[in-house]
């Protein structure tokens, strides 16, 4: 099995910054895609960003210029640094990996979630 933990969550004041970190580990051939969503009370999963293996990006627009991921291939981990936070930007982050194991079975793994909170 595989296991997927993120580290890095709490409280900011706004306009601050955060680092999210995810590290997977386990029974894992390769990762494609890593990626962080979020989860604001009663609301949905939303995509955040992700990276595939070469390092391409894709960010939400609402957090495009404020946030950055990274991954260390590897290391099977992925960051998330986020920078000038505001309100809206708390919720639960999760981390998602795209993993193909050593039987060359491939699916997605979520970590726990981690908990980002937002203060004026």
């Amino acid at each position: 099995q595989v296991q997927v933990v993120e580290s890095g969550g709490g409280l900011v004041q706004a306009g601050g910054s955060l680092r999210l970190s995810c590290a997977a580990s386990g029974n894992i051939l390769s990762i494609n895609a890593m990626g962080w969503y979020r989860q604001p009370p009663g609301k949905q999963r939303e995509l955040v960003a992700s990276i595939s293996t070469s390092g391409i990006t894709n960010y939400a627009d609402s957090v495009k210029g404020r946030f950055a991921i990274s991954r260390d291939n590897a290391k099977n981990t992925v960051s998330l640094q986020m920078n000038s936070l505001k309100l809206e930007d708390a919720a639960v982050y999760y981390c998602n990996a795209d993993v193909t194991n050593r039987a060359y079975y491939r699916t997605t793994y979520w970590g726990q979630g981690t908990q980002v909170t937002v203060s004026s």
